[in-house]
C-alpha cells in the first residue's frame, strides 16, 4: 500500500504527467484511446437503441406509459409538504404508479424531500443554480497555474453546459444531479489544510443520495494512504453516521412495505462501459449531436483530468474510472441517470482534451520535458 501512495504522489506532483511516460506506455495509451473511440461509436448508439426498447416493455409491461420519475417525486413532495409521513408518502405513492418498494433503496432518502418541503422547489432551484455559479468559481483560480486562458473558459464553460439539468425544472427533484453538484462543490473546495467545507459538502451528498458513497470511500482510502490521520479519522465518521442512517431507513421502510409489493429486478445487469458513456450523452447537451460524435465526447473527459496532473485532478479520474466501472458492472440500462452524480465536473475534462493527446503524442516521439511540483 505504501508503494502504491509513494507511485500516486509521484505521479501528481508532475505537471502534464502524460508527457513523464514512456515512449512504450504512451503509445499504448494511444492505441487504447483510440480503440475506445472507435468502440464507443458503436456500443453507445446500439445500446442507446436497446435502452429504448426496454424502456417500452417495462412501460407495457406495467400496462400503461407511466408517470416517470420526477413526477413521481413531485408527488412525494408535495403529500411531504402537505404534512404527510415521508415514509407513507413515497411508499403509497411507488406503490400506486407501480414502482418498485423492495429491498429498501429502491425508496429514496427522506433527505431532499425534506429541503423541498422547507424550501418549496422554486427556492431550491435558485440554491442549485448559484451553487453552480459558486463552483466556476472555485474552478477557475484552482487551474490557472496548469492551463491556459483558452482551457480556463472552455472549462468554465463545459462546467455550465454539464450543470444544465440544475435550470430544468425538474433539477430540484433529481437526487442525482443535488449530489452531482454537492461532490463538485466537495472536490473544488478540498485544501489538505483545511478539508471541513469539503467534508461538509460531501456529507450533504451522501445524505441525499447514497450513489455518493464511493466517492468518499476513495476519499477516505487515498488520506489513509497518505497518513493524514485527523482527516481519516472525520471522513470514517462521515461514512459511519450514514451507514447509521441507512440503517434507520431501512428500518422505517420495512414498517411500511406491504407484503406482494413490487420488488427490484435488481443491480447485476452487468450492462458494460457503453451505459455511462450512454448517460452522458442523455443527461448532458450532448443528446443534440449524433450519438456517434457524442459518444466520443463523452470518453474525452477522463483523459483529459489525467493529463491534468496535482492530486485534485489524481482523485477526480480515479473517481470517475472507478464510477463508470460501477455503472458498468451494476446498473441496469434504464439507471444510466445515476450518471449525474459525477456532473458537473467531469464534463470540465474536455477542455483539457487537446493537451492530453498532444502529451501523448510528445511521450511516444520521444519528447522529454521537465517535471515540477503542483498543487490541483
Amino acid at each position: 500500500m505504501r508503494m502504491a501512495a509513494d507511485w500516486l504522489a509521484r505521479w501528481c506532483a508532475l505537471d502534464r504527467p502524460l508527457r513523464h511516460l514512456p515512449r512504450i506506455g504512451a503509445l499504448a495509451v494511444l492505441l487504447a484511446l483510440v480503440a475506445a473511440l472507435a468502440w464507443s461509436t458503436v456500443a453507445v448508439p446500439q445500446m442507446r437503441s436497446g435502452e429504448v426498447k426496454a424502456q417500452v416493455t417495462k412501460a407495457e409491461k406495467n400496462g400503461k406509459k407511466g408517470i416517470g420519475d420526477y413526477e413521481l417525486y413531485r408527488r412525494i413532495y408535495k403529500r411531504v409538504d402537505a404534512g404527510e409521513n415521508y415514509y407513507a408518502a413515497a411508499v403509497t405513492e411507488q406503490r400506486a404508479n407501480r414502482y418498485p418498494v423492495r429491498p429498501f433503496v429502491t425508496v429514496r432518502l427522506p433527505t431532499l424531500a425534506v429541503v423541498q418541503s422547507w424550501l418549496g422547489l422554486e427556492t431550491l432551484g435558485h440554491v442549485l443554480v448559484a451553487m453552480l455559479v459558486v463552483s466556476i468559481g472555485l474552478y477557475l483560480p484552482l487551474t490557472q497555474d496548469r492551463t491556459g486562458l483558452a482551457e480556463r473558459v472552455a472549462g468554465a464553460f463545459a462546467l455550465l453546459l454539464a450543470g444544465a439539468s440544475l435550470f430544468a425544472k425538474q433539477g430540484p427533484l433529481s437526487h442525482e444531479s443535488v449530489a452531482g453538484i454537492l461532490l463538485t462543490l466537495a472536490l473544488l473546495s478540498y485544501r489538505t489544510t483545511n478539508f471541513w467545507p469539503s467534508l461538509l459538502f460531501a456529507a450533504l451528498a451522501l445524505a441525499v443520495r447514497e450513489l455518493a458513497l464511493p466517492f468518499v470511500l476513495l476519499w477516505l482510502a487515498l488520506a489513509l494512504v497518505a497518513g493524514r490521520w485527523r482527516e481519516a479519522g472525520w471522513v470514517a465518521a462521515i461514512v459511519g453516521l450514514f451507514a447509521l442512517g441507512l440503517w434507520l431507513h431501512s428500518m422505517a421502510v420495512t414498517a411500511v412495505v406491504q407484503e406482494g409489493d413490487l420488488a427490484s429486478p435488481g443491480w447485476n445487469a452487468l450492462a458494460g462501459p457503453a451505459l455511462p458513456l450512454m448517460g452522458l450523452v442523455r443527461m448532458t447537451p450532448l443528446l443534440t449531436l449524433p450519438t456517434w460524435l457524442a459518444a466520443t465526447l463523452a470518453v474525452l473527459p477522463l483523459v483529459g483530468w489525467a493529463s491534468l496532473g496535482g492530486k485534485r485532478a489524481g482523485f477526480a479520474c480515479l473517481a470517475f474510472a472507478g464510477f463508470f466501472t460501477m455503472m458498468a458492472l451494476f446498473a441496469r440500462a434504464e439507471n444510466y441517470y445515476w450518471i449525474l452524480t459525477v456532473l458537473p465536473l467531469y464534463a470540465a475534462g474536455l477542455a483539457f482534451a487537446p493537451r492530453a493527446v498532444a502529451d501523448l503524442v510528445a511521450a511516444a516521439r520521444g519528447r522529454v520535458v521537465s517535471r515540477r511540483e503542483g498543487h490541483i
